[in-house]
């Protein structure tokens, strides 16, 4: 799907994801994403709890993954909890 931009929410096979790539990087046929799931323990920093679509899920941070766009389906924006996936993205990368 073309026009996902980062933090929004996409939904591949009935799960959502978050897409966590930069607008800033040139088209490509697949882009970065981090599953937002009900039932996955969360790790304070790695992990956090976003409201999206009226329910509190869970950022599974380490199952982040590369999908094709045309696979995805947008459905909505967590943009106002950026900071909480960039966090979460840091911690994964660098553990701080």
């Amino acid at each position: 799907m073309d026009g996902l931009i980062r933090f929004d929410v996409a939904t591949y096979n009935g799960v959502a994801m978050v897409v966590v790539e930069s607008d800033l990087l040139p088209p490509d046929p697949a882009v970065v994403v981090i599953p937002l799931l009900t039932d996955y323990p969360a790790v304070t920093h790695l992990n956090p709890i976003l409201r999206h679509d009226g329910r509190d899920l869970v950022l599974a941070t380490r199952m982040i993954a590369a999908v094709r766009r045309s696979a995805l389906r947008r459905a909505g924006s967590v943009a106002d909890q950026g900071d909480l996936v960039t966090r979460a993205v840091d911690v994964l990368m660098a553990g701080v």
